[in-house]
């Protein structure tokens, strides 16, 4: 005997998958939901991460659950919506079909490709080994285990040499995340050495921020970028600019032909997308990215979509947009509402128009800079604004609690809760080479 259609169930014809639950897929995802569209969120990893506190996981500030939740707990509320764990690891156009590396293919009406970014080691991909960026939380714990393992086999070292080989920490890159990452191993640092350990001294700790090109945040004013390396150098760390990496191994940097001993060395100089354009049979733009229409659509695909990272959408003004969250996120709230118009009222509408709401980055405690175009802010008030907008940002009300209670206390006694070394982990393993969001 037949059963009843049920009333909410999904029309035919209207599947929407979504690779990657990141920013720009979860946001596209919430949208359609609780709507007769059936979605369906795949990715490799079970967690949505918020990527911009990945470094204070990285230095022992937060913890990973503080930054991350399950996505079937973000989208569980909406019954249209199906969660799948996998990797995507290529399409059957002609079929409209994903395939996975493990399970059947998944049948799609309409695709929206989020797959994020990883990091762009140009070509030396032996480097990543001894040079993790900040794209996983297997990533930002590896560094911080090797970071507080640094400081343990210093404590048990009498040879001064080898104590400040240890105590040296090389940042690769000097965009945001490694001015970020720069500050606040800065902070750790010195913070552990005056309180916590007896036998190290400042003169033993060394920061250094490597960048290749003539300066720090080359996409931010030079004013703000000349305000950011003042302050890092306020808190010790040394700003070394013009200085092409060329050669990294587990214990050694060569950057211009000088040879830096090290106990850790962070990767942050570069990202490039993810395999998707591939994928598609195209090639990639700008780093791997998929071009795409002012709908968001990919040229010849009409029904495939791509946000974030993976897309390479253009401004009012003709360049490409920045791969960061705030147009990650607005691309899929975006695409979400016009796939719902589409979809259940056959409206078209009108094309997509980012908001640009300031670019910021955080140098140390009380020190930040914010790019809002004609504005500029720097200073005390710019940290707080970045505080703000940061907790704001992040998934739910827990989180923002949770994190906003965290940073009051470190402020009020700089004490870091998350400094956990794991004894049965090797401080070589080479670290994950997950993309992003997928």
């Amino acid at each position: 005997m037949l059963q009843a259609m049920d009333q909410n169930a999904p029309a035919a014809g209207r599947h929407v998958v979504i690779v990657g639950g990141g920013f720009g897929g979860l946001a596209c995802a919430r949208e359609l939901g609780n709507s007769d569209i059936e979605v369906t969120v795949i990715d490799r990893r079970n967690h949505n991460l918020f990527q911009p506190l990945l470094y204070q996981v990285a230095t022992a500030a937060l913890s990973p659950a503080d930054i991350s939740e399950p996505i079937r707990r973000t989208l569980g509320r909406y019954r249209n919506i199906r969660v799948l764990l996998g990797e995507v690891v290529g399409l059957d156009l002609p079929a409209k079909r994903i395939l996975l590396d493990e399970g059947e293919p998944v049948p799609y009406d309409i695709l929206v490709l989020a797959t994020g970014s990883e990091y762009n080691y140009f070509g030396h991909e032996d480097w990543r080994a001894w040079a993790p960026g900040l794209k996983t939380i297997h990533e930002a714990r590896l560094i911080r285990q090797r970071l507080l393992l640094a400081f343990e086999k210093a404590e048990l070292s009498t040879d001064p040499e080898e104590k400040q080989a240890l105590l040296t920490s090389v940042v690769i890159g000097g965009g945001p995340t490694g001015v970020e990452m720069a500050g606040a191993i800065a902070e750790l640092g010195h913070f552990m050495i005056s309180r916590d350990f007896r036998r190290l001294r400042p003169e033993h700790f060394r920061v250094i921020l490597v960048e290749a090109g003539p300066r720090i945040l080359s996409a931010f004013p030079e004013e703000l970028a000349d305000y950011a390396r003042k302050e890092l150098e306020k808190a010790g760390v040394e700003v070394l600019t013009n200085l092409p990496v060329e050669s990294i191994s587990k214990e050694v940097v060569v950057a211009g032909g000088r040879s830096i001993r090290t106990g850790s060395v962070i990767w942050g100089a570069g990202v490039k997308a993810s395999p998707a354009a591939s994928w598609l049979g195209i090639e990639g733009k700008s780093g791997g990215r998929i071009p795409v229409n002012p709908d968001l659509s990919v040229t010849g695909h009409p029904d495939v979509y791509s946000v974030g990272d993976t897309a390479l959408g253009l401004a009012e003004d003709g360049k490409p947009l920045p791969a960061l969250a705030q147009v990650a996120k607005q691309q899929g709230e975006y695409l979400g509402k016009a796939l719902r118009l589409r979809l259940t009222q056959d409206r078209q509408p009108e094309s997509f128009r980012f908001n640009d709401r300031g670019n910021t980055a955080v140098i140390g405690r009380n020190a930040a800079i914010f790019d809002f175009g004609k504005r500029r802010l720097k200073g005390r008030f710019a940290w707080f604004l970045w505080a703000i907008v940061h907790v704001y940002l992040l998934v739910n009300f827990e989180k923002r609690l949770l994190v906003s209670i965290q940073w009051i206390w470190r402020y009020a006694t700089r004490q870091r809760g998350a400094r956990i070394i794991d004894e049965n982990a090797a401080a070589a393993v080479p670290a994950s080479t997950e993309r992003t969001e997928t």
